[in-house]
């Protein structure tokens, strides 16, 4: 089927026509988007909210599966983690005398540093960002203004991304667990100096990886625990003033004699034959826990930062369509 005016109208006068019926659409879409921008400000600060720094919490509960390696649980407030209490059974981390298992206690005492989930700080940032967006684009810019409008857009789709890119994890600015470490003192006692706890998020769940570490020297094909700087990254003492070299690993007399021996215990998790910088010194992983908890805010606060993202992915291509903007829609979609 086919449509054909007539009486037939002249070039020039259909072309004027379309020029005035895109020019209507335009306005109207631009009309539209005021809705879908006030819609995507309430998306936002449910989001918002979800991660906002509100009392009590959210507490995690921490396990291992499979085994006792770790168990436990820590309480998130906003970006922060507040409190905790971890209890580890590994081989190269032997507990106190009469303990089951070694514990770690996050330090509740006000002057102690805090824990901060970097990639939840970014999220809200962006957040922010959007929201200020938003509403310089409903208040203060030219609403009529089709560049200035796609702009703003192009902008919002930009943050959003970003922000449910941190909550699902593995971005490009992410620091590994070796670049990224805690200060020794947010734990009391503070953190062994031979212990790497790391905190992130992955799939808007709480990821914490424990390893023990033990100094390495590649050049020599060997590595040995001896003499592992401490947590705060001094070096090693003497208890007799003549620079006698302690250790600081807190590995048995028995392990650090069977790696003397060439009987070093094999480890197996990913990481094993490894060597890694941290704190200014290469070391390798001796053992390795890797625990998931779900958190109900951050899974929620995603899905709402996917649907906001479709939302808006869609007007987007409804404006650069109108706009006769196809090729650059493509290559935003690609």
């Amino acid at each position: 089927m086919s449509t054909l005016l007539w009486p037939p109208i002249a070039v020039p006068d259909l072309e004027k026509e379309e020029e005035v019926s895109l020019a209507r659409e335009l306005r109207w879409l631009l009309d539209s988007l005021q809705e879908t921008l006030a819609s995507l400000k309430s998306g936002l600060e449910e989001c918002a909210e979800l991660l906002a720094p509100k009392e009590p919490g959210s507490t995690l509960v921490l396990s291992s599966l499979r085994s006792e390696n770790l168990k436990g649980f820590i309480t998130r407030v906003g970006t922060r983690i507040v409190k905790g209490d971890i209890q580890l059974r590994l081989p190269s981390l032997p507990p106190p005398k009469g303990a089951a298992s070694y514990k770690l206690s996050i330090s509740t005492l006000p002057s102690a540093p805090t824990i901060t989930l970097q990639q939840l700080t970014t999220t809200r940032t962006l957040i922010n960002a959007c929201l200020d967006v938003v509403d310089a684009t409903r208040w203060t810019g030219d609403q009529g203004n089709a560049d200035f409008i796609s702009g703003q857009m192009k902008l919002l789709h930009e943050n959003i991304q970003e922000a449910k890119g941190a909550l699902k994890g593995w971005t490009d600015d992410q620091k590994a667990w070796n670049e990224e470490t805690i200060d020794a003192k947010a734990f009391q006692p503070p953190l062994p100096g031979n212990v790497s706890f790391h905190l992130s998020v992955s799939e808007a769940a709480v990821l914490l990886n424990v390893r023990t570490l033990e100094a390495a020297f590649p050049n020599t094909g060997t590595n040995t625990p001896l003499s592992f700087v401490g947590a705060s990254g001094g070096g090693a003492s003497s208890s007799n003033g003549a620079g006698t070299a302690q250790s600081y690993t807190g590995f048995s007399l028995r392990e650090r004699l069977a790696s003397a021996l060439g009987g070093q215990r094999q480890a197996f998790h990913d990481e094993a034959h490894e060597v890694f910088t941290y704190r200014d010194q290469e070391v390798m992983v001796k053992d390795k826990v890797r625990v998931e908890s779900q958190d109900p805010s951050l899974m929620a606060a995603m899905a709402k930062l996917g649907a906001l993202e479709r939302s808006i992915a869609l007007s987007r291509r409804a404006l650069g369509v109108v706009m006769g903007r196809h090729e650059e829609d493509e290559d935003d979609e690609g």
